[in-house]
């Protein structure tokens, strides 16, 4: 089939341009634009009503999954909740490394794969935003875990600068992987967490919840993941839900945030895509070698 990846590599040498501009610090405002953008944190800190996250409750916390390996409850971040107690510094650390002030370890499903890669900028305004929260009281439980959790996700992070801002790959992974965390979801796991080094992007994961069981595409460009995809139809994948096909897609990717990317954002990140190597889905290749 013919490749169709005209819509938003005909747009990015007007957006390139932008590249590499200047950053002023963190800012509540790009703290603002990742938490209810493409970090997409309300996925599992906003509670769910019947018609999807209550807004008037934002971040306030909920129940995120209840398997057998665990019962994950996503924290209330706004003021009311433990979080009002920690400095600026210890929030930075629980989110980039999974580590409260008390020592203990946050555990699944928050991607530390892929946040410690967040840069001090990025985390710093997000750190910010979450401190203009207004306070919104909601008794939830801790996490159980029945699974044992590692000592502790890595070394200290001292020091993450991201790529300059810009429709670039080096820009599009930085946003695909630390920022919304795709490559983890979107990446087959190992023992010790997403085989980033030999599947990276495959797909294959299986996510069950009230909705069945949904599995993770192949995002590489291979013609099993996106080859045969122009650029408008992973658009409107990503930031809609809605296949290609015009059939809704299922969660749990957290496509109402994605839609509130900006169009550079998008467009580096499905130029990131683009660059994948290509991987055939995992069932296709060990049909393959049978």
């Amino acid at each position: 089939m013919m490749k169709r990846h005209a819509l938003v590599r005909g747009i990015i040498p007007v957006l390139a341009c932008c590249a590499g501009m200047a950053t002023a610090g963190p800012t509540v405002e790009r703290g603002a634009y990742l938490v209810r953008g493409p970090a997409g944190c309300g996925n599992c800190h906003t509670p769910l009503g019947p018609e999807g996250p209550v807004m008037a409750r934002e971040l306030a916390g909920r129940l995120v999954d209840d398997n057998p390996a665990f019962t994950a409850v996503g924290p209330n971040l706004t003021p009311a909740g433990r979080i009002a107690d920690w400095s600026d510094a210890e929030l930075a650390r629980a989110i980039r490394e999974g580590l409260r002030p008390d020592g203990s370890l946050i555990g699944p499903p928050m991607p530390f794969s892929m946040y410690r890669g967040l840069s001090d900028e990025d985390l710093g305004s997000i750190v910010m935003f979450l401190r203009t929260l207004a306070p919104v009281e909601n008794e939830l439980p801790g996490s159980v875990y029945r699974i044992p959790l590692p000592p502790d996700y890595g070394p200290p992070v001292d020091h993450v600068e991201a790529p300059p801002r810009g429709v670039t790959v080096a820009y599009g992974a930085y946003l695909a992987g630390p920022v919304a965390h795709c490559m983890e979801c979107h990446t087959p796991m190992g023992p010790t967490g997403p085989k980033i080094d030999t599947d990276l992007g495959r797909g294959g994961f299986e996510f069950r919840g009230p909705w069945g069981t949904s599995i993770a595409a192949n995002l590489t460009s291979h013609p099993d993941g996106l080859a045969d995809y122009s650029d408008a139809e992973i658009a409107t994948m990503i930031t809609k839900g809605v296949h290609a096909n015009g059939t809704a897609m299922l969660p749990p990717m957290p496509y109402g945030y994605l839609a509130g990317m900006t169009e550079e954002d998008l467009a580096a990140v499905i130029l990131y895509l683009r660059s994948l190597p290509p991987l055939p889905d995992e069932g296709a290749e060990q049909s393959a070698a049978q």
